[in-house]
């Protein structure tokens, strides 16, 4: 019963939303850098007039502005689904390729001189640019997984106007690393995996790297891991001086609750939503699902029903 209220009033909602406002389609947008041109999409709204905007952050790895993975077969588009949703609502938004990926491809550095600010600077730059176009009210920033930490440090540094965590890890990448390897090595490799991240830890490349874990270590992308280790999260949501929201699923297989409580024990004053059966991409997948990477692939399925209300209460106040 309680469900189906929860369902009842949420589709109350979708419609009064959908009544408000509609989007009036996308269109491609560039962002200019000195390493090449960054494409995106911009959702704006039907009526034309002035709107507070989203910038939409995608997570590790390929994945695209629709939140669809180079590495995973099919397509989810959990973050084009949300800038529809959020479009409904009232807000305009940017999702982009990052360096490197989908249609930004050209603008990617080689890797060896690739860092992890580099995200950071072409996030701030978006959103400096969002800040500067007259149709654009106010902008916030959404981060989803790895893009948490891109979308959180380029909010502090760009003055976003709100910010949420999607997915986001509070723990210091080392830390992840270690937890994702835990008991997946056999005890010569794992003492090696730690030697190596301890050593990049303190800043210091390693030039010995086992061929078990050159894809993870190898020379060139040391120095992107460097530069992603000097930040911990949880330190820098507390820095945040803006409204911070922390979203969780507590059915994603990769960032566990406990992830985003510490998020919210470092910033008491930030929201927290813990939305019950929700995944890493953003859908309704229960505990027991015989398979719960098909969601991973499968763009029909729509988002969990509380996670667009969730965010668009917490942007509207």
């Amino acid at each position: 019963m309680r469900f189906v209220n929860m369902w009842a009033v949420w589709m109350l909602a979708t419609a009064a939303a959908q009544a408000m406002a509609a989007p009036a389609g996308e269109q491609p947008v560039t962002l200019e850098t000195a390493g090449g041109a960054i494409h995106g999409s911009l959702l704006l709204l039907s009526d034309g007039g002035k709107a507070p905007a989203v910038l939409i952050v995608a997570g590790s790895g390929p994945t695209d502005r629709d939140g669809n993975s180079a590495m995973l077969p099919g397509r989810n588009d959990s973050l084009k689904l949300l800038a529809e949703a959020l479009a409904r609502a009232g807000f305009a938004s940017v999702r982009y390729d990052k360096r490197g990926i989908g249609a930004s491809k050209a603008a990617a550095k080689d890797e060896s001189q690739l860092r992890f600010d580099t995200y950071v600077d072409d996030a701030a730059a978006w959103i400096a640019q969002m800040k500067a176009d007259p149709r654009f009210a106010s902008v916030a920033v959404i981060g989803h997984s790895e893009g948490a930490l891109i979308g959180m440090l380029a909010a502090e540094r760009a003055g976003a106007s709100a910010y949420v965590s999607l997915a986001g890890v509070a723990d210091a990448p080392g830390v992840v690393l270690r937890g994702q390897l835990a008991g997946k090595l056999p005890p010569p490799l794992a003492a090696e995996n730690e030697r190596i991240l301890a050593s990049l830890e303190q800043g210091k490349p390693v030039a010995e790297v086992p061929p078990a874990l050159a894809a993870l270590y190898r020379p060139s992308v040391q120095p992107y891991l460097i530069s992603w280790m000097q930040y911990i999260p949880a330190r820098r949501i507390a820095a945040l001086r803006m409204p911070v929201l922390i979203v969780q699923g507590t059915t994603d297989v990769q960032v566990g609750a406990g992830q985003a409580q510490a998020l919210k024990a470092a910033k008491p004053d930030a929201q927290l939503a813990i939305i019950d059966g929700m995944n890493h991409v953003l859908k309704a997948v229960p505990a027991d699902a015989p398979n719960p990477m098909a969601s991973y692939g499968d763009p029909s399925l729509p988002l969990h029903p509380q996670l667009a209300p969730a965010i668009v209460g917490f942007l509207k106040r």
